[in-house]
């Protein structure tokens, strides 16, 4: 069985022994799976062909994840939601619709312990994992809220997805379940800052998802300056393993480059990645830092954004510059979570 005997997070054959257990029909094995996963309800009221005990059961096991508040961008309609867990906790989930389809980002942990220096979301440190059910729960209640079919998932809001690996190939196998939602895997990416033994592990695991590698610098000690996990991995180490996960599933790895004024920006630090990335068959995937109020970073000069890419591309990196989607409802991943924590606890 799962941790928390949460429903929403078992697969069809723990499901069928949790419906055993209580001693109810094995059918009602079915019929859960299928309101939680198939018609994403997240409420036990709405599984009107249930009877009303199991549905009490189901209640009391069940954890929650609800809409504590909703910002939409009058730009471009991205929408970033805060979403409140059964313990309180809230957690960032952004929904951004392209012409190609709509892609939802979603959080694994409800805080971080990775600490890197240009991210607020690590600002307070780990508080817990998230469960799969609350990794589900993200995207089924933007589906339900907006009236819209997310078609795409990366997992890089709060959290390091390989710091929560067992409950996140768990979320990945249900969100794939053809019985569930049904999501292809190629169209999840998993973001990174370079769990090293993790990523090897991940190559294994039989899931062709999109594997994201948070790089941001181009030598050991500017990536420690940045990155504390880069005094436990070096570069060499960290990018030995994304050789092996391309050559083990031949999937293209993303590498992310959070461009930051001054810091690694400059046309010196392009031509160490060119030369760094040359043989990875890689994506780069540029991003120009989004400032945070506890940090003094700055956004790099869209200048100094082609140059870098200019030089990439004349070394025949492929690279593509992130577009910025929401810029008048929050700024960086994780900020409008700390607001809104900070806000609970001066109430409390």
């Amino acid at each position: 069985m799962t941790e928390l005997r949460d429903p929403a997070s078992m697969t069809e054959a723990e499901l069928t022994a949790y419906v055993k257990e209580h001693g109810w029909p094995g059918f009602r094995a079915d019929q859960i799976f299928g309101w939680i996963h198939a018609k994403q309800t997240g409420d036990p009221e709405e599984m009107k062909n249930l009877p009303k005990d199991i549905r009490k059961v189901l209640a009391e096991d069940m954890r929650t994840v609800r809409e504590w508040k909703r910002l939409i961008s009058k730009e471009d309609g991205t929408e970033k939601f805060l979403f409140m867990l059964s313990d309180g906790q809230i957690i960032e989930t952004v929904f951004m619709p392209y012409h190609h389809g709509n892609s939802l980002c979603i959080s694994s942990q409800a805080g971080c312990r990775m600490g890197c220096r240009f991210c607020a979301s690590t600002i307070g440190g780990l508080v817990r994992n998230l469960t799969p059910s609350e990794m589900l729960g993200q995207v089924y209640q933007v589906v339900s809220l907006t009236g819209k079919r997310v078609d795409s998932i990366v997992v890089m809001g709060t959290g390091e997805p390989l710091d929560n690996y067992e409950n996140l190939l768990r979320f990945l196998r249900l969100i794939s379940d053809p019985k569930g939602y049904g999501l292809s895997l190629r169209s999840i990416t998993v973001s990174s800052c370079g769990l090293v033994p993790k990523i090897r592990q991940l190559a294994g695991e039989g899931v062709p998802i999109t594997f994201a590698l948070s790089l941001h610098a181009t030598t050991d000690e500017e990536r420690k300056a940045l990155m504390p996990i880069a005094n436990r991995y070096t570069l060499a180490e960290t990018l030995d393993a994304c050789r092996y996960y391309f050559e083990k599933t031949h999937r293209r790895v993303t590498f992310e480059y959070s461009l930051v004024k001054g810091v690694n920006d400059t046309a010196e630090h392009a031509k160490r990645l060119a030369a760094l990335l040359g043989s990875l068959h890689g994506h780069v995937n540029l991003i120009p830092v989004n400032p945070i109020d506890e940090r003094d970073y700055r956004k790099s000069d869209p200048e100094s954004v082609q140059l870098f890419k200019n030089i990439l591309e004349r070394n025949r990196i492929n690279v593509t510059i992130r577009r910025s989607m929401g810029r008048d409802i929050d700024a960086a991943c994780g900020q409008l979570r700390r607001r809104a924590m900070q806000e609970q606890d001066e109430k409390e």
